[in-house]
């Protein structure tokens, strides 16, 4: 039987932030390369297993303390990077994340508006004035 597909539930915002991270026989220091409200990849230059348990702890900007992931468990590795599934997070730390992903998905959204209102002299195709279309009569 094929392994079945899988799918992510929840966005990843493209972010890149410092972490800690940890297991039973490992710390290590990295780069968060994404974020969901489920789970995140991180970049480093430790090797980590398929499997593992760990604990993250994310440098947010503009937040005085790191935002704790008290277990998750690491999904898939390839190279130097990999994904981790975020199992237990205290309510506090939830809230946070919360926050931080409801900013990204604003930016996102505006973003995304910006592009769509950029006048038409800007687009490679530019629409004509009105005046200057000929008229039938």
């Amino acid at each position: 039987m094929a392994p079945s597909r899988y799918f992510r539930t929840y966005h990843r915002f493209p972010l890149h932030y410092p972490v800690i991270f940890g297991g039973a026989p490992f710390v290590g220091e990295g780069i968060l390369t994404n974020l969901s409200l489920k789970g995140c990849s991180i970049l480093c230059d430790r090797e980590v297993l398929c499997g593992s348990e760990v604990r993250v702890s994310m440098l947010l900007p503009n937040q005085t303390q790191a935002l704790s992931i008290e277990l998750g468990t690491v999904k898939w590795v390839q190279g130097e990077q990999f994904g981790v599934e975020f199992l237990r997070i205290p309510l506090p730390a939830q809230l946070r994340l919360n926050r931080t992903l409801r900013v990204e998905l604003i930016q996102l959204l505006k973003s995304r508006v910006d592009e769509t209102m950029v006048p038409a002299v800007f687009s490679e195709n530019p629409v004509p004035p009105a005046e200057s279309v000929p008229r039938r009569s």
